[in-house]
């Protein structure tokens, strides 16, 4: 083991690493990543298990936009044959992937392994889960010329990786804290334009029918005045796939300055709106394809960490949940009965 490698070892605490090019900024599995930007407003879970091996193919697409190309050589090669890889050392995949050990230990424990032993282990089971008879992958890429029961299994296939992906990465600590906090909050205001946007007003509706005080803000000009009237027992949920969008991530800026407590769901949890999230939900990164935007695979991603968020919530509050949802099933329920002629 080479001098470089050994010093990463010694001196770099697990999940303390930040991705290249975000120095002080808090990635996946740092302090942002584990649950806010400092440690003040919040610290994050001690000793995080790393990824079940069904995690890592996830794991690798979500962070593979924040790695230096050289790492994402690395986590290609490892979710791409994890059988081959996992028979390597630190030495034999650095020089397969054209890398250095530094490089290969660094991306590991970026994926969230204290080493490349642990990766190794996750790259074995992963190898013998996929050895186990598990259907081959299918493409989700849609030709002009495709049939549309093409399109439909393209898709639906796409929709169910995207959801597998989320569901593999979403932290649960992270959630667990962020639905406590709707829970019991005064207000809630939620951010998001675009697709995000449509995601926040899902959200909004669903806690107004269990007696939440919830907004939607699509404008940025209202977000921020909205923001600047949140204290401590607040919350202010952001909702952003690029983890990049100046009008969201202003008002939560914001509401994280008046004290209240902030939320990001985005699909890079080391982007700028994770200097100002308390709790960081990562949602799946999907691949853009030229006839399905990344709006598309964000929305179903983000849908269903609102979802998780709702029933939490629902479970926490559930006296006063239950009637809530009754009555609002009840006060709608003439306008869903067939009408007599």
């Amino acid at each position: 083991m080479t001098n470089d490698v050994k010093e990463i070892f010694s001196s770099t605490p697990v999940g303390s690493m930040s991705p290249p090019g975000q120095a002080g900024q808090a990635g996946p599995g740092g302090p942002g990543g584990a649950g806010g930007p400092t440690a003040a407003r919040t610290a994050g879970p001690a000793g995080d298990a790393p990824p079940a091996p069904a995690a890592l193919a996830a794991k690798v697409r979500t962070l593979a936009p924040s790695m230096t190309r050289s790492m994402q050589r690395v986590a290609e090669a490892v979710a791409g044959d994890p059988a081959g890889c996992a028979a390597l050392t630190v030495t034999g995949l650095a020089e397969l992937t054209g890398t250095s050990e530094a490089t290969v230990v660094r991306t590991a424990r970026l994926l969230g392994y204290p080493g490349y032993r642990d990766l190794r282990l996750a790259l074995a089971g992963l190898a013998a889960q996929q050895q186990s008879g598990r259907a081959p992958s299918v493409t989700a890429d849609i030709a002009v010329d495709d049939p549309i029961a093409d399109v439909v299994a393209k898709l639906a296939y796409d929709e169910q990786q995207t959801l597998a992906d989320t569901a593999a990465n979403l932290d649960t600590v992270q959630l667990g804290a962020a639905v406590a906090a709707l829970a019991g909050a005064r207000r809630i205001d939620v951010y998001g334009v675009g697709a995000s946007g449509l995601v926040a007003q899902d959200l909004v509706q669903k806690l107004l029918r269990i007696g939440l005080l919830a907004h939607a803000h699509s404008d940025p000009h209202l977000a921020v005045t909205n923001a600047v009237q949140l204290r401590s027992g607040d919350v202010a949920i952001a909702i952003t796939h690029s983890g990049s969008t100046g009008d969201v991530i202003e008002p939560l800026r914001v509401a994280f300055d008046h004290g209240a407590t902030t939320v990001a769901i985005t699909g890079r949890p080391d982007g700028p709106v994770s200097q100002y999230a308390d709790h960081i939900l990562t949602t799946s990164t999907a691949r853009e394809s030229e006839l399905r935007p990344a709006a598309m695979s964000s929305r179903t991603s983000q849908l269903l960490v609102v979802d998780c968020l709702f029933t939490g919530v629902c479970q926490r509050t559930y006296e006063s949940a239950a009637p809530a949802l009754a009555a609002s099933y009840e006060a709608l329920a003439h306008r869903h009965a067939p009408r007599s002629r």
